[in-house]
C-alpha cells in the first residue's frame, strides 16, 4: 500500500507516499533499552480475525511461544529528547540457527497505520520459503507510533458523506469535500502536539532507537507497501546503520496526493486491456466478447446502462451503478474470475436479490472487531502521516477539475477512483524533506502491471536513492514474499538476486 490507506467498497487501498528526510539535527539522547514484557495471548477467534487460516492456528501459537515482546521509550519530538515520551511496541523472533546468524531483519509495515507487531510471525507463516528467513535472522516487528500497542491518539471520524447512485454531481461533490475538510480540521485539533509528530521521519527515528535498544549495529529491512517509503527514509537517514534492504511495491518519491491519484488511475486503466483479453479468451464462460475490443465495448455500455438505471437489490445496501461496473473492471488478476462472473450476471440480472458473484463482491460487510485481535489499521495515524506530508491540499475547484480529467482520460475504470478533499482543512503544517542516495545493498521489487504502486515508481525511487530494480510480472501489490519468496531469502542471506520472477499466476475461471 503506499503512503496511506482508504477503505472503499470493503477494500483497503493504498495511496501515495510523500518525500521526506529532514535536514535538522537531532539532539543527543541517552541510549534506550527494551522493557521486555509477557507477549499478549490470542484466542482462536482473534487469530482468525488477524488473517491466519484455521490450519495455521497451531503453528501461530508455537511461534508465539518463541516471540519476545517489549516496549521502547522514545521522544515524541526527536528534536526535544528531554520532552514528552511515548512508547513503541516491539517484538523479536530470534534466529533458529544462532551459530550462523546474520543479524536482525526488521519488517516495515504498510499503511501508514498498519501494525507490525506480529509481522515476524506473519513472515514465517507465509510459506516454507519465507520461513527460512528466520533461520539466520532475528525477525523484528514493531508498531509505528500512533498504531496498535504503541502510544496512539484516536480522533473523530472521516467526515465523509455517503454518496448516491449514478455519476457524482458537482453539488454532491462540494458537500462531500466540505464535510471531509471539516473532519480533517476536527481531527488535527484533537491533540496537535501528538498528531503533528506523526511523520515517516519520526517513525524512522523511532526504529533506529529500537535498533539501539536491541544492541544491533545495523538493521536489514524488508519494506512492504507504505513500508517501502519508511525503508527509503530510514536508509537515507541512517546509511551506516542499514544492511540489506528490499522494498516491495516501491512508493513514489513525490509529495502530492493528487499526483499519486492520477498515476494510480492511469495505471488501473492501463491494466484493464489485460483483463479484457483474459475475458475474451474465456468468452464461453463469461459471454462478454470474443476480442478485447468487444469486451471493452460491453463493459462501457454496461456502465452507461447502470448509470441511467441503477440496479437495486434487496440484499445490497447500495445500488449498482456505473461506478460499480468500473470497480469490477479495476480488479487485480487474482479477482478476475469473480469480477468476470459479476459482470456477466449484471448484463441480464432481473431478480430482486443480487446474483451470487455480485453479492459476494458488493455485499461483504466490514467485520466487527474481535476482542484481543491486533488493530487492522489506525485511520488517525493514516490521516496524520498522509496530511503532515502531503503538499497538494487542493481547493474544491482544483479537486473537481482534476476528477473530471481523470474520468475523461480513463473511461473504463476512472469511475472507480475516489473523489475527496484529500488533506484540505488539515490544520497542521506540511513537512518537506529529501531522500538521499546511498551505496548500500538495495533491491526495489516492482510489479510490472500493478496500479497501487505503479511500475514507474521504482525508476523514480531508484533515481533518488539508487539500488537495483527486480521486476515481478504480476499486478499483485507487495506479493514478493508470497510469489518470489525463494529469491527474497537468497537476497537477504547472500546479497544476490536476479532480475525478476513471474509473480502470482493469473487464475483460470
Amino acid at each position: 500500500m503506499k503512503r496511506w490507506t482508504r477503505i472503499r467498497l470493503g477494500v483497503l487501498s493504498c495511496a501515495l507516499m510523500s518525500a521526506a528526510v529532514p535536514g535538522a539535527a537531532v539532539a543527543d539522547q541517552a541510549d534506550p533499552a527494551v522493557e521486555w514484557t509477557a507477549c499478549p495471548s490470542y484466542s482462536d477467534a482473534a487469530i482468525a480475525a488477524m488473517g491466519y487460516p484455521q490450519e495455521k492456528t497451531a503453528a501461530f501459537r508455537a511461534l508465539r511461544e518463541r516471540l519476545e515482546c517489549g516496549t521502547v521509550s522514545v521522544p515524541l519530538d526527536h528534536s526535544d529528547p528531554a520532552g514528552r515520551k511515548i512508547t513503541i511496541a516491539v517484538t523479536r523472533l530470534a534466529a533458529t540457527d544462532q551459530e550462523h546468524r546474520l543479524g536482525a531483519l526488521a519488517v516495515a509495515p504498510g499503511g501508514p497505520g498498519q501494525p507490525g507487531y506480529l509481522d515476524p510471525l506473519r513472515v514465517t507463516l507465509s510459506n516454507t520459503d519465507s520461513a527460512r528467513l528466520n533461520e539466520r535472522f532475528d525477525l523484528i516487528g514493531f508498531d509505528p507510533r500512533g498504531v496498535n500497542y504503541s502510544t496512539k491518539v484516536d480522533c473523530a471520524g472521516s467526515g465523509q458523506l455517503a454518496g448516491s447512485a449514478g455519476p457524482l454531481t458537482k453539488a454532491a461533490a462540494k458537500r462531500s469535500y466540505d464535510a471531509e475538510a471539516a473532519g480533517n480540521r476536527a481531527c488535527g485539533r484533537t491533540d496537535p502536539a501528538f498528531l503533528g509528530q506523526l511523520t515517516t521521519v519520526n517513525v524512522a527515528r523511532d526504529l533506529d532507537l529500537v535498533r539501539t535498544a536491541l544492541d544491533e549495529p545495523r538493521l536489514n529491512l524488508l519494506g512492504v507497501s507504505y513500508g517501502t517509503w519508511l525503508g527509503a527514509v530510514y536508509r537515507s537517514l541512517f546509511p551506516a546503520r542499514t544492511g540489506r534492504v528490499l522494498l516491495d511495491s516501491p512508493a513514489s518519491p513525490g509529495d502530492s496526493l493528487a499526483a499519486h491519484e492520477e498515476a494510480r488511475v492511469r495505471a488501473t486503466e492501463r491494466n484493464f486491456p489485460r483483463f479484457a483479453a483474459w475475458l475474451a479468451r474465456h468468452h464461453r464462460t463469461f459471454g462478454l466478447g470474443t476480442t478485447a475490443r468487444q469486451v471493452r465495448a460491453t463493459v462501457l455500455k454496461l456502465g452507461r446502462d447502470r448509470d441511467r438505471s441503477p440496479k437495486t437489490f434487496t440484499d445490497l445496501r447500495t445500488p449498482i451503478d456505473g461506478g460499480s461496473i468500473a470497480a469490477l473492471a479495476a480488479r487485480t488478476s487474482r479477482e478476475w474470475p469473480q469480477a468476470g462472473r459479476a459482470l456477466a450476471e449484471l448484463r441480464n440480472a432481473t431478480g430482486t436479490t443480487a446474483p451470487p458473484a455480485v453479492k459476494q463482491l458488493f455485499g461483504a460487510q466490514q467485520p466487527a472487531p474481535v476482542p484481543g485481535a491486533t488493530e487492522w489499521v489506525n485511520m488517525t495515524m493514516n490521516r496524520a502521516v498522509k496530511c503532515n506530508e502531503d503538499h497538494s491540499r487542493l481547493s474544491f475547484p482544483a479537486a473537481w477539475a482534476s476528477y473530471q480529467r481523470l474520468l475523461k482520460d480513463n473511461p473504463v475504470t476512472g469511475r472507480a477512483s475516489f473523489f475527496g478533499a484529500g488533506c484540505a482543512g488539515w490544520p497542521l503544517p506540511v513537512r518537506t524533506t529529501r531522500l538521499r542516495r546511498g551505496d548500500g545493498s538495495l533491491v526495489l521489487a516492482a510489479h510490472r502491471y500493478e496500479f497501487m504502486s505503479p511500475y514507474e515508481y521504482a525508476a523514480r525511487m531508484q533515481a533518488e536513492i539508487g539500488g537495483k530494480i527486480y521486476t515481478i510480472d504480476d499486478d499483485a501489490h507487495s506479493s514478493a514474499l508470497r510469489a518470489c519468496a525463494a529469491d527474497v531469502v537468497t537476497y537477504f542471506t547472500t546479497g544476490r538476486i536476479d532480475r525478476g520472477c513471474p509473480g502470482a499466476e493469473v487464475p483460470t475461471p
